[in-house]
């Protein structure tokens, strides 16, 4: 029954750590939970918290088999842990969980280590590490690019920040739910190499949206289409999973419209501060508002061909 249960959260990958260690994880949302599961399934006694109780009480159920517990607030689980890693929705959340007065910062020991797999902004990872440096604490900001797709199956890409000579410990903490975890630079740099990631990725939707209307205005077969020109330069990793997703209308993947938006208006007020030109990054934003607006902010991102096939955007 609960080899079952599990299967909504991963899918089997690691063999056992030879170190088992005490980690705390903070978010257990569709990737938290999933990168929690892969944690305790190799051996680590892992500690969970997470605002809703539902969420919790279903996580600790389905892995009842492994060393996991709940703990009922965060300075708990920093006097408990040796490392502490989160996965949250902003930058409000993640002030609240390390610094604020009900933190973990408040109780975890010196040499301890906390990692953040949020996508936030830069400035407040700079923040959290400010108070995390005066505790003691290896702070490592470190967004994530799988999608839940990524996090069930083990093999998220991670970009982090923070210091050189931890990077090795660093790697050996996250490789139950990653396939390649790079160093970008000093704390912050984890988040800037996201930014770029969520350009990347939202203007080439755009564009594989845009070719696939422009086939189906044209009469073509876009199945044949996609599966000459997915050989060529114009293959990518959205067209190979997504293209003929979309033609089918099907949106029901992992990571939300809205949730791009958030991710882009970070972008937008990053690319102000260093006087970065990101024109083509400012419509898509506006395009996935439109679809938000509509009441698909929790369709999939590849739903930017909804916004030029549907009536319901027509003006």
């Amino acid at each position: 029954m609960a080899g079952q249960a599990i299967e909504q959260y991963i899918i089997h990958k690691n063999s056992r750590t030879s170190k088992p260690r005490k980690v705390g994880f903070i978010g257990l949302g569709k990737m938290g939970a999933a990168m929690a599961g892969h944690l305790a399934k190799v051996g680590h006694a892992v500690h969970v918290f997470n605002r809703s109780k539902e969420k919790t009480d279903n996580w600790i159920k389905a892995f009842e088999c492994y060393s996991v517990s709940k703990v009922n607030s965060l300075g708990l689980m920093g006097e408990t842990c040796e490392i502490i890693i989160s996965c949250v929705g902003d930058d409000d959340d993640l002030r609240e969980i390390t610094f604020n007065p009900t933190g973990c910062f408040q109780t975890m020991r010196k040499n301890t280590i906390f990692i953040d797999h949020s996508t936030t902004s830069f400035d407040v990872v700079q923040e959290v590490n400010r108070f995390a440096v005066e505790r003691g604490i290896s702070f490592f900001d470190a967004p994530v690019s799988g999608g839940t797709s990524g996090a069930k199956n083990g093999v998220l890409s991670i970009m982090f920040g923070g210091q050189k000579e931890q990077s090795k410990s660093f790697k050996n903490i996250v490789s139950p739910y990653s396939k390649t975890a790079e160093r970008m630079g000093e704390v912050g740099s984890g988040q800037l190499a996201k930014m770029v990631n969520q350009i990347c990725i939202s203007g080439l939707i755009q564009g594989l949206a845009e070719g696939l209307k422009f086939g189906l205005d044209s009469g073509l077969d876009m199945k044949t289409v996609l599966s000459v020109i997915s050989k060529g330069a114009a293959q990518s990793w959205q067209m190979e999973n997504r293209g003929n997703t979309m033609l089918e209308g099907k949106y029901d993947f992992g990571f939300a419209v809205d949730h791009m938006i958030k991710d882009l208006s970070i972008v937008l007020e990053q690319g102000v501060k260093q006087n970065s030109d990101l024109e083509i990054t400012k419509h898509v934003k506006e395009f996935y508002k439109d679809l938000s607006n509509k009441g698909y902010g929790n369709l999939d991102t590849s739903a930017l061909l909804l916004r030029l096939t549907s009536k319901e955007f027509k003006q």
